[in-house]
């Protein structure tokens, strides 16, 4: 593979300031669903011919071709990131091994170090420039979380990426092909979705999920934005869904499902605002509605934060 498929326009407008309260909320409802950040050995499940998901924090996308193989992020830390690269390799078909990351979260972008040296590692550039302004800070917060999460990221150092790209790369792994795409700012600012095109299976990341509330990220990313990312995924005509904190979906559904909720959220939230409430108020009795009317709903904890975000909105 070479550098010639890559777009060199750089994306624009990456001021960030961290939402840490909003991250430390999402990082507690992924681990009530997954109670040790230890990636497992031996659990690699088969989802769709030619993607095996690692159920764990957060779930793992390995995408197996006839010459090569692309595992889609890497769990917290070094010792994960080996875990992953082994189970890889009892999969594989062929030696070349590719690695890109769904965000620059520390749970899925920290654990590059622990793949062998000869990993091609792949990023959008809006990622890798979140991961050089703020990755550092994250480690640290997350060190504080817990002691497993300390000696897990202890001496952590993030690999600089061998190739970066501005909105889509397509890799060539041998009798399929995955596209990383970057569609605009939604969880952060540098989300990438990987679609394996032969499955009709997208990697969606934070972006789309099963029945978990989207969390904003960075001041960067909007509802707006988001809705706008979601949009546009229906043209890919995808089958199925492997999102990163919950379970495996049919595509539609869950596209659909991510897009209701955002669009609820932002429309209670005009609606509120017409009415003369407050940012505060607004954002209160937003979240009680949609408590209500998305029960069956994971980490409601964080609808506040996006509904005073849809309200600063213009």
């Amino acid at each position: 593979m070479t550098k010639g498929w890559i777009s060199r326009k750089a994306p624009v407008g990456l001021g960030i300031r961290l939402a840490i309260g909003v991250l430390l909320l999402s990082c507690s409802a992924a681990m009530a669903q997954s109670p040790s950040a230890v990636v497992p050995e031996g659990m690699a499940k088969q989802v769709s011919p030619h993607v095996w998901e690692i159920k764990s924090f957060p779930n793992i996308a390995i995408v197996v071709g006839d010459r090569a193989t692309l595992v889609v992020d890497t769990g917290l830390g070094a010792r994960n990131g080996a875990t992953i690269a082994r189970e890889t390799r009892k999969l594989s078909k062929g030696t070349r091994l590719y690695l890109t990351t769904t965000h620059f979260h520390p749970e899925h972008a920290s654990g590059d170090e622990g793949f062998p040296a000869d990993t091609v590692l792949i990023r959008n550039a809006a990622q890798q420039k979140e991961l050089e302004q703020h990755g550092a800070q994250f480690i640290e917060l997350f060190r504080s979380r817990s002691p497993e999460f300390k000696e897990l990221l202890a001496g952590q150092e993030s690999r600089k990426p061998d190739i970066v790209f501005d909105r889509e790369a397509r890799i060539d792994l041998g009798g399929v092909t995955a596209r990383l795409l970057w569609l605009g700012a939604a969880h952060t600012v540098g989300d990438e979705l990987t679609f394996v095109e032969e499955d009709g299976t997208l990697i969606t990341g934070d972006v789309v999920q099963n029945k978990v509330s989207p969390g904003i990220a960075t001041d960067d990313s909007s509802v707006k934005s988001w809705i706008a990312v979601v949009d546009q995924l229906p043209a890919l005509n995808a089958k199925l869904i492997v999102p990163d904190h919950s379970d495996p979906g049919d595509a539609a559904t869950l596209i659909a499902q991510e897009r209701a909720f955002l669009g609820d959220l932002e429309t209670l939230t005009l609606t509120a605002k017409r009415e003369g409430k407050s940012a505060d108020d607004a954002a209160a009795a937003v979240a009680a509605e949609m408590k209500t009317k998305y029960a069956d709903w994971s980490s409601l904890t964080g609808v506040p934060n996006m509904a005073k975000r849809a309200y600063a909105e213009k």
